[in-house]
C-alpha cells in the first residue's frame, strides 16, 4: 500500500498479553468472543495510509499488506500507544475525586474521569484515597492485529465517500464532480447533527488530503413533509420516496420511461409526476 492509498481494512485486535479481543470491525468475530453490541454496525474501517492517524506499527503492517491477505502482526509498546509514563498517575483524595465528578454513585475502575481540565481514569480506589492515570489507557500494552485490506478504493468519487462514511457516523451521502469541483448532498440524519458545523470543516480537511478538488460544497435538500389525512379518509399507504436509494429511484423511472439524469430531489419531482399522469 502506497502512502496516500484510501483502503478499507477487517480487523481484530487483541492484547498481546492476555489473548483479549479488545476490538473488532468483524460481528462473528465479536460474538465469538461475547463482545457484540447491539444495533452496532460492523463495517471495514476505512483509512488514508501514510498520514500517521494510525498507531506506527499498524500504519507500517498495513503499508507490507496486500489486498485479500491476512496479516498478523505483534506491535510492541513502543511502536503503538507507547510506555507507562509514571508522571502521568496523580494520587488524589476521595473528597477532590468526588467534587469532580457529577455522580459519585457511578464511579468504577477504568472509569473516565476530568480532574481540572485533564482526562483520565480512575485506577485505584481505596483508603480514602483515588489513583488517576492520564497515561493512554493501552499505554505500556503489547497489541497483536489480525487484518485483512479488503479492497483499496480507486475512483475519486469512491474515495469521498468512503471517508464521508468513515470519519461521519452517517451514510446516504450523494457525491459528484463538476470539473475539479465537488458537491457532497447530505444525508437526511446529517441535517439533525448538533456537530454537523464543525464535522464538515474536518470532512474537508480530509477530503482535500485524499483527492485533488477545487471548491467543495455541501448541500441541504429537506423533503416535503407528508401531511396525514385530517378528513379520515383512507387513500392507502403512501410510499415515502425520499427513502429510496437513487439507484432504485432511477430502476423505478427506467422502468417508466422516464429520464435518469439529476439529483436525488429531481428523480423524486420527476418519479411523482409521472405516477399522477
Amino acid at each position: 500500500m502506497e502512502d496516500g492509498a484510501i483502503i478499507h481494512v477487517d480487523y481484530d485486535l487483541f492484547s498481546g498479553e492476555t489473548g483479549d479481543l479488545i476490538e473488532t470491525t468483524r460481528e462473528e468475530i465479536a460474538k465469538e468472543h461475547e463482545m457484540h453490541q447491539e444495533g452496532r454496525s460492523y463495517t471495514p474501517m476505512v483509512c488514508i495510509v501514510g498520514t500517521g492517524n494510525l498507531i506506527a506499527g499498524f500504519e507500517t503492517a498495513l503499508k507490507d499488506a496486500k489486498v485479500g491477505k491476512e496479516v498478523e502482526v505483534e506491535i510492541a509498546p513502543a511502536d503503538a500507544y507507547g510506555e507507562k509514563d509514571a508522571s502521568l498517575v496523580e494520587t488524589i483524595s476521595i473528597d477532590k475525586l468526588r467534587r469532580a465528578v457529577q455522580d459519585p454513585n457511578s464511579l468504577y475502575l477504568g472509569a473516565p474521569v476530568n480532574i481540572n481540565g485533564r482526562q483520565g481514569y480512575l485506577s485505584y480506589l481505596a483508603a480514602g484515597r483515588a489513583r488517576i492515570d492520564y497515561n493512554h489507557p493501552m499505554a505500556g500494552k503489547t497489541l497483536k492485529y489480525v487484518f485483512t485490506v479488503i479492497k483499496e478504493v480507486k475512483g475519486k468519487e469512491d474515495k469521498v465517500l468512503g471517508l464521508l462514511e468513515s470519519n461521519s457516523g452517517h451514510s446516504g451521502f450523494e457525491v459528484s464532480f463538476k470539473g475539479d469541483d465537488l458537491s457532497i448532498i447530505l444525508p437526511q440524519a446529517m441535517l439533525f447533527d448538533t456537530n454537523a458545523a464543525m464535522l464538515k470543516f474536518r470532512l474537508v480537511t480530509m477530503i482535500r488530503d485524499a483527492v485533488e478538488c477545487g471548491k467543495v460544497s455541501f448541500v441541504e435538500v429537506h423533503e416535503p413533509r407528508v401531511i396525514p389525512d385530517l378528513d379520515g379518509e383512507d387513500d392507502g399507504d403512501v410510499e415515502d420516496l425520499s427513502k429510496l436509494s437513487v439507484s432504485d429511484l432511477k430502476e423505478r423511472l427506467k422502468a417508466k420511461g422516464l429520464p435518469v439524469g439529476g439529483k436525488k430531489a429531481d428523480l423524486i419531482a420527476r418519479l411523482q409526476d409521472g405516477e399522477e399522469e
